[in-house]
């Protein structure tokens, strides 16, 4: 049961937002008591810690298996950004700034998680492109690393980028094609070029 609750609450808070979803809610949407819940967790801040490791082990895993997958480090920077959005919903209802505002300690944990992974994660993807000539061999790469990283936390507020205004899927292309305009040579534009072709046909 207590996995079950995780899972459901997990989808509903992506979907509506942490603070919006409440422990009723969750309990009418299960057709369970709310005292059921409270029986595994003792409040709603362990279940949206839950929640997040969760969701945080789920899109680490997802993107060590595209990782694996031995795709070129254009092509698969975009497999990553594919993949994120469809586990995150394209957060409409701004979970993270949810999760920021309303409950800081974990937001503050899973971003120090999040930095790791991605540090590794992009300092790996700039090695190999270097490496097969896609990237500029002058890039600094512990640069380059951390500008990106601070790109993609920045493009996350909604101070700065109001969700009315700026979808979180144009957010994710516009500053992933941004990166890699910046870094790629003539033969890593073109492999650039293909992939925003195919994706606008």
């Amino acid at each position: 049961m207590k996995e079950t609750i995780i899972q459901k609450a997990a989808d509903m808070f992506i979907t509506f937002g942490f603070k919006s979803v409440t422990m009723d809610d969750i309990a009418n949407e299960m057709g369970i008591s709310k005292k059921t819940i409270y029986t595994h967790f003792k409040n709603k801040t362990e279940l949206v810690s839950e929640v997040t490791q969760l969701l945080f082990n789920k899109i680490s895993c997802g993107i060590d298996h595209i990782r694996e997958s031995d795709k070129n480090p254009i092509e698969e920077l975009y497999e990553i950004k594919k993949f994120m959005m469809l586990q995150l919903k394209d957060e409409k209802s701004s979970p993270q700034y949810q999760l920021q505002k309303y409950y800081p300690q974990i937001a503050e944990s899973v971003k120090e998680q999040q930095h790791e992974v991605m540090k590794d994660c992009t300092v790996e993807n700039l090695k190999r492109g270097k490496e097969m000539g896609l990237y500029r061999e002058n890039i600094d790469i512990g640069f380059v690393s951390r500008i990106y990283y601070v790109g993609v936390m920045g493009i996350k507020d909604d101070s700065l980028f109001p969700v009315e205004n700026f979808p979180k899927a144009f957010l994710l292309s516009e500053y992933l094609e941004y990166h890699l305009r910046g870094i790629v040579t003539k033969e890593g534009l073109k492999t650039l070029n293909k992939i925003i072709n195919q994706q606008s046909t």
